[in-house]
C-alpha cells in the first residue's frame, strides 16, 4: 500500500526514529496495518540487554504510534500538519521481541474530532500477540513544511 518513500513524505521521523517499513493494509476510517522488520543492525541492540538483545518496550509502542499517525495524515490528506504523540492507555507489553523478527502493528480507529485521533493498536510477531494499548494523536497545523522536497 505505501512504500517507505510514501512514509517518509508523511512523516518526518528519519533514521534511526522512524520504525515502520511498510503500509501493507488501509481501510479509510476504520484501520491501518504497517510492518516493520527487526534486525540485529538496530541502534538500540548494542545497550539493550547485550548479549540477549530485545527490543525496548518504548519502541514498540512508538512503531504503533507512528503507524497511527501515517493513518490520521492519509485521512486528511497530509499537508501542513504531523502527527503529535499524545496519549497511551491500557498499554500491555506480552513477550519480548528479539532480532529477525517481523512486527506487525494493527490499528482500529476507535474515536476522531477534529484533529484528535484515539485508536486501539495491536503490535504481533508470527500472528503471536506482543504489544498493545489505546493510542491518542493530535495533528495540529504547524508553520514549517516537513515534507521530503523541502528538507533537501
Amino acid at each position: 500500500m505505501l512504500s517507505i518513500g510514501e512514509i517518509m513524505e508523511l512523516l518526518p521521523h528519519r533514521y534511526p526514529f522512524l520504525l515502520v517499513d511498510r503500509i501493507v493494509e488501509h481501510e479509510p476510517g476504520k484501520r491501518i496495518v504497517g510492518l516493520k522488520n527487526v534486525t540485529i543492525n538496530e541502534p538500540f541492540f548494542q545497550g539493550h540487554f547485550p548479549g540477549h538483545p530485545i527490543m525496548p518496550g518504548v519502541l514498540l509502542i512508538e512503531a504503533l504510534a507512528q503507524v497511527g499517525g501515517i493513518f490520521a495524515l492519509m485521512a486528511i490528506g497530509g499537508g501542513k500538519r504531523i502527527a503529535y504523540f499524545a496519549g497511551i492507555d491500557n498499554c500491555k507489553f506480552r513477550r519480548p521481541v528479539v532480532p529477525g523478527d517481523q512486527l506487525r502493528m494493527e490499528l482500529d480507529v476507535l474515536a476522531h474530532k477534529g484533529p484528535v485521533w484515539k485508536m486501539h493498536g495491536e503490535v504481533k510477531v508470527d500472528g503471536v500477540l506482543v504489544a498493545k494499548a489505546d493510542i491518542t494523536a493530535t495533528l495540529p497545523e504547524i508553520p514549517v513544511d516537513l515534507s521530503r522536497e523541502a528538507q533537501k
